[in-house]
């Protein structure tokens, strides 16, 4: 995740609620409908029959305890407003106690197409929707649990878990690529890059080699994991990750498909 942000976080009242401004909630309409027309085409059904779910707001930014109160009927979760930047203990912390923590700013203008760190739009539109499938819910929960269990040193090693299925998975619906990611529903460029330019490389659901594939969060991922069937991915909640990771250490990293940066000296 990025180290830094421009962005600020906004506060909640004691209700829960956050003042947004016209242009912040003029920005979540033309973001909505300017993805609306993707994810119907792309994304995977258990991520639209959530976002049907929810029925979230199109024309402001969706208050938080609006969206809990919804999560809440359906799984049990519930979304908590966070600084624009988290670490992975309290990210892995709030998944444990399925609370699910959304920047509570809206991108810029000048970010519209992209944004490297995540805003209320990635966390709503994005990741809501699944969070509202019980099996979905409850993978995001052991990952929770398991950042818990791991030393420091090995959180790099889950969040690659998390990043290739919740943030970048796909699946295929009748012989089509879709997408199940929600760093892809909230995207306008990765979507089609990920299901229909044929550019990156697909690879099996296969948790150790998740765990060994490095990534980038600022460029279109070069590689993709498929889960042909989702009930891997939910029987991967009951795997032992810890000994997965030990394993995955084990065997080191893959070489990564994209260009390394250079670090000045």
């Amino acid at each position: 995740m990025p180290k830094s942000t421009s962005y600020e976080a906004k506060l909640p009242d004691e209700q829960g609620y956050i003042a947004y401004t016209a242009e912040e909630d003029a920005v979540w309409k033309d973001l909505f409908d300017a993805q609306r027309g993707a994810v119907e085409a792309h994304m995977a059904k258990p991520y639209l029959q959530g976002l049907k779910a929810l029925d979230m707001p199109q024309d402001r930014v969706p208050q938080c305890p609006d969206i809990s109160a919804s999560l809440m009927r359906e799984t049990g979760w519930r979304v908590a407003p966070v600084p624009a930047l988290i670490g992975f203990k309290t990210f892995f912390t709030m998944l444990a106690d399925r609370t699910f923590p959304a920047a509570s700013f809206i991108r810029s203008r000048k970010d519209f197409d992209y944004i490297e760190e995540p805003d209320i739009f990635h966390e709503i539109f994005g990741h809501t929707p699944l969070l509202t499938d019980k099996r979905f819910a409850a993978f995001s929960h052991a990952i929770g649990r398991a950042g818990l269990k791991v030393e420091k040193q090995d959180y790099a090693w889950l969040i690659r878990l998390y990043w290739f299925t919740i943030e970048f998975g796909l699946t295929r619906e009748e012989g089509q690529l879709k997408a199940l990611g929600s760093g892809l529903a909230s995207s306008k460029t990765e979507l089609p890059h990920a299901v229909i330019s044929g550019d990156p490389v697909i690879r099996p659901f296969d948790v150790i080699d998740i765990l060994r594939t490095p990534y980038r969060i600022d460029i279109h991922q070069p590689v993709y994991f498929v889960i042909d069937e989702l009930n891997d991915l939910f029987e991967a909640a009951d795997r032992d990750l810890l000994a997965d990771i030990q394993t995955a250490r084990a065997l080191g990293l893959f070489e990564p498909l994209y260009e390394i940066e250079k670090k000045a000296s």
